[in-house]
C-alpha cells in the first residue's frame, strides 16, 4: 500500500515548501505491504491565546477550546448545523495565531480525514503565561508541516500563497451579481427571469441553470424539450454582455447507451471498488460512477470534454458550476465514497478524499482555458476544496437555510476561508432551503453585495424569489444593495489583483485585526470586518434593529459614513441608526477608492478621502477583464494615487483603455475651499466649492487621465 506525497501530486511545489517537519523517505511512500495508520503531532504555540482557520465549520471566527476536536473531512451536509466543529463541503488544514506583535501559520498538508484539537492556557495572565496546545491528528500520510513565521499578517499571506498557489484574477463579470434557482424551467423562463431585471433597473451578469437543465442528469448535455436551443440563448444574453453557467458534477449517469459513459468506461477514468471493479453509488442520475480526478489521464479526457465540438450546445460564454464533489454518494458511508475505493496508482479514497472537489475544479478550470486557445479567463464554482482552490476560482458555503442564524454565521465563515487563502467565496443570498421573510432577504442581499461571490440561489421547492417579487419597497432596497455592488466593482477588481500578485485577501481578512494588529479588541470580532484597507463595513444580521453598534479600531484614524459623509474618529465604538435601507459601511480617511457610475460604466467616480494629515493613497487596476494578455502581454494599466500637497496620479502598463474620471469627491477638508484648480496637460478648469455646508467637495473632470500621455494631472485645493 502507497501513502502520498500531495507535493507530488501538484497541490503545492516541491521546491516553495518552508519547512518540513518529517517525511518517511525521500519519494514520499511508504515501503509496499505497509499498512495504513494514523498519524500525528503536537505543538505548543508559547505567546498564544488566539488562533483561527481551519475552514471550513459554521462557527465562530476564533476557534474555540475543543472538548470536541474541529473536523477536516468534505461531506455534502444539507441545512448543517450551526455553531458546529463537524466537517463541511471543503477543508483547508491552516491554523493561523496571532498576537499583537506577531501572526504565524501552521499548515498541515494531509488530504485524509483529519482532526485537530486546541487548547487554551488559563486566562490569568498574572499566574501563567499565554499557550495554544494544539494536536493535529490525520487517518494516514506522513508528517508534512509547514510553519508559516509571519511575522505580520500580510506575509503570513504572501507565504501561505507562496506555497499553495495565488488567488485567480477573475473576469470581472464574475465579480457582479448572479441569478440563480434550481432550477429555471425553460428557455423562456430564462429569458423571462432576464428581462425582469432590465425591467425593474436592476444591473446583473450571469444567470445559472441547475441539474435539470440536462438530458435525464447526464452532464455536458441540454434537455431536449426544456433548453432545445441552448446556442441561440447563450447568444441572446451575450449580446447583452451576460453570462450563462451550468452545473456539471462528479458522477456520470450509468448508462451503456450514452457515449460519454461509454468513452470514460473504457478509458479507465472511473474510481475502482476494493475488488478492482467500477465503484457504483447513488446520485442524482440514480445509478453512478465517479470519476476517478487523481489521474492526469482523466483529468485531461474530463477537459477535452468541455471543448466546443464536444460539448453540443456550448459556447465560449458558457461557464461552469461544480457541485456535489466531495464526492457526494448517496448511498454511501456519510454520504460519501467508502475510504476503500481505489484510485489511479492504487491510493485508497481515504489518503485522498479531501482532494477529490480540488482536482475536478483543476480540471473544468483547465477545460475552459483549452477551449479558449489559452486566451481567455474562466470562471468556474466549486463547492468542495482544498488548500490551493484559489488558484481555480471561486466557492462557496454550501446548502444553507433562510434564517437570520444563517446569515449571522455566513460572516466568519467567510471570514475564516479569506484568512485560509480562499478569497474568492460567498454565501447563497436569502438561504437555499425555505422561505425568506422580506426583511432577511434585503439584509442578506445588503452583506452578500459586500462580500465576494455575490449570488442569489434556492431550492426547486421553495417560492421564486426574483428581486421584485416581495414589492416596491422591497425592490427598491434590493436594488439599491445591487447597484452599490456594481459602483465599488472596480475596486473589488483592483483588490483580486492585489490577491492575485501579493495574496492579499480582498477581504484582507479583515477580521479587523488583520488591520489593526495591536488592537486587543478586535481579536474576537467576526461581525464586521474590513474590503482591502479602505471600508469597514458591519452588515445588518438581526430582525427589526433600528440601531447597530460599530467597533471604528484605530486611535489615530478617521472614519468617514459613506452615506452621509460623517467623520469619527477610531478607537470607539459607534452607535449608528439605520433603517431598512442603510447599512453601516465606512471609508478609512487617507484612502482613496475608485468607484463607477451606473452598471459598469465606462466612466469612473474618483473618491479621495484626506485623513487628519492630509495625505491619502490608493490604486486602481484595469485591463480588458477577460483575458490573459494581462498576464502575457502585460496588457494593463496599473493607476497609483498619492495626495499630499496636491494630488498626483501615476503607474506602470501598456493597456489604453478608455475610462476616464468624470469627477473628484475629497472628504475631511477642514475648512471650506473657495475654489478647487485642476491641472492638466492641455486644460486647467477652476470649480467651485459644490458643498458650502460641509468640509467636502465634489469635482468635475473634463480630460481623459489615461490618455494623457507623458504628465500627471495634479490637483490644489484653493482654501
Amino acid at each position: 500500500m502507497y501513502w502520498p506525497n500531495l507535493r507530488s501530486l501538484g497541490v503545492i511545489p516541491d521546491e516553495l515548501l518552508i519547512f518540513k517537519n518529517l517525511q518517511l523517505i525521500q519519494d514520499g511512500r511508504l515501503p509496499v505491504g505497509f499498512r495504513a495508520c494514523s498519524i500525528g503531532a503536537d505543538l505548543c504555540l508559547h505567546g498564544f491565546r488566539n488562533v483561527y482557520g481551519l475552514p471550513e465549520h459554521s462557527d465562530d471566527l476564533r476557534l474555540r477550546d475543543t472538548s470536541e476536536p474541529y473536523r477536516l473531512y468534505n461531506l455534502d451536509v444539507f441545512a448543517y448545523d450551526l455553531h458546529s466543529r463537524l466537517g463541511l463541503y471543503g477543508s483547508v488544514p491552516l491554523l493561523v495565531a496571532h498576537k499583537p506583535d506577531r501572526t504565524l501559520g501552521v499548515f498541515w498538508l494531509n488530504a485524509s480525514e483529519t482532526f485537530v484539537n486546541v487548547q487554551y492556557s488559563p486566562t490569568d495572565r498574572r499566574k501563567v503565561r499565554p499557550r495554544t496546545d494544539v494536536r493535529w491528528m490525520s487517518e494516514s500520510g506522513v508528517i508534512d508541516c509547514t510553519v508559516l513565521l509571519g511575522p505580520n499578517p500580510q506575509q503570513l499571506f504572501s507565504q501561505f500563497a507562496q506555497l499553495t498557489g495565488f488567488q485567480a484574477l477573475p473576469p470581472l463579470f464574475a465579480l457582479g451579481y448572479h441569478q440563480s434557482r434550481w432550477n429555471y424551467d425553460d428557455e423562456a423562463d430564462v429569458e423571462a427571469v432576464d428581462a425582469g431585471f432590465n425591467h425593474h433597473g436592476i444591473p446583473y451578469d450571469v444567470i445559472w441553470l441547475d441539474i435539470e437543465h440536462t438530458d435525464g442528469k447526464r452532464y455536458f448535455t441540454w434537455d431536449p424539450v426544456c433548453f432545445p436551443e441552448p446556442t441561440r440563448l447563450q447568444r441572446r444574453l451575450e449580446q447583452k454582455k451576460r453570462k450563462l453557467v451550468v452545473i456539471n458534477d462528479p458522477h456520470i449517469k450509468v448508462d451503456p447507451d450514452w457515449s460519454l459513459y461509454c468513452e470514460a468506461r473504457d478509458g479507465g477514468h472511473f474510481v475502482k471498488d476494493r475488488e478492482g471493479q467500477i465503484y457504483r453509488g447513488t446520485c442524482w442520475p440514480g445509478d453512478s460512477s465517479y470519476l476517478d480526478f487523481s489521474s492526469p489521464e482523466t483529468r485531461s479526457w474530463y477537459s477535452g470534454c468541455f471543448s466546443l465540438d464536444k460539448y453540443k450546445g456550448s459556447t465560449s460564454s458558457l461557464h461552469v458550476w461544480n457541485d456535489m464533489n466531495e464526492p457526494s454518494v448517496f448511498n454511501g458511508p456519510e454520504q460519501t465514497m467508502p475510504k476503500d475505493a481505489v484510485h489511479s496508482g492504487g491510493w485508497e479514497h481515504r489518503d485522498l478524499h479531501n482532494l477529490y472537489g480540488f482536482y475536478q475544479h483543476k480540471a473544468t478550470v483547465e477545460g475552459l482555458i483549452t477551449r479558449s486557445g489559452g486566451s481567455e479567463r474562466p470562471f468556474v464554482l466549486s463547492r468542495s476544496f482544498f488548500a490551493g482552490s484559489q488558484k481555480f476560482g471561486a466557492i462557496w458555503t454550501g446548502d444553507n437555510v433562510a434564517s437570520w442564524e444563517y446569515l449571522k454565521i455566513s460572516l466568519p465563515m467567510l471570514l475564516s476561508l479569506s484568512l485560509a487563502g480562499i478569497a474568492f467565496c460567498g454565501a447563497d443570498v436569502g438561504g437555499f432551503f425555505q422561505d425568506p421573510e422580506p426583511e432577511l432577504l434585503v439584509r442578506w442581499y445588503q452583506a452578500a453585495a459586500l462580500q465576494p461571490f455575490f449570488r442569489g440561489h434556492s431550492a426547486k421547492m421553495m417560492k421564486r424569489r426574483e428581486p421584485w417579487l416581495f414589492g416596491e419597497e422591497v425592490t427598491a432596497a434590493i436594488r439599491t444593495a445591487i447597484q452599490q455592488r456594481y459602483c465599488l466593482l472596480l475596486y473589488w477588481y483592483t483588490l483580486f489583483h492585489q490577491a492575485h500578485t501579493a495574496g492579499l485577501p480582498p477581504l484582507r481578512l479583515v477580521p479587523l485585526w488583520v488591520e489593526f494588529p495591536r488592537e486587543h479588541n478586535t481579536f474576537t470580532v467576526d461581525h464586521q470586518y474590513m474590503i482591502g484597507g479602505a471600508l469597514l463595513v458591519c452588515p445588518v444580521t438581526e430582525p427589526g434593529v433600528q440601531e447597530v453598534e460599530v467597533l471604528l479600531p484605530g486611535s489615530g484614524e478617521i472614519w468617514y459614513n459613506v452615506h452621509s459623509a460623517a467623520a469619527y474618529r477610531g478607537g470607539r465604538t459607534l452607535s449608528l441608526p439605520v433603517t431598512l435601507n442603510t447599512v453601516p459601511v465606512f471609508q478609512r480617511g487617507g484612502s482613496v477608492i475608485c468607484r463607477s457610475e451606473g452598471h459598469f460604466s465606462c466612466t469612473a467616480d474618483l473618491q479621495r478621502l484626506v485623513s487628519l494629515q492630509g495625505v491619502a493613497a490608493g490604486e486602481l487596476y484595469l485591463d480588458d477583464f477577460h483575458s490573459f494578455r494581462y498576464r502575457d502581454a502585460k496588457s494593463f494599466c496599473l493607476r497609483r494615487f498619492d495626495m499630499r500637497s496636491g494630488c498626483a496620479a501615476g503607474g506602470e502598463g501598456t493597456f489604453d483603455c478608455d475610462t476616464v474620471v468624470q469627477s473628484v469627491t475629497v472628504l475631511g477638508v477642514k475648512t471650506k475651499p473657495s475654489a478647487v484648480t485642476v491641472h492638466l496637460t492641455f486644460t486647467i478648469k477652476v470649480l467651485h466649492c459644490l458643498h458650502p455646508t460641509q468640509p467636502t467637495f465634489r469635482a468635475s473632470v473634463e480630460s481623459n487621465w489615461e490618455h494623457v500621455k507623458g504628465k500627471n494631472p495634479v490637483f490644489s485645493v484653493l482654501k
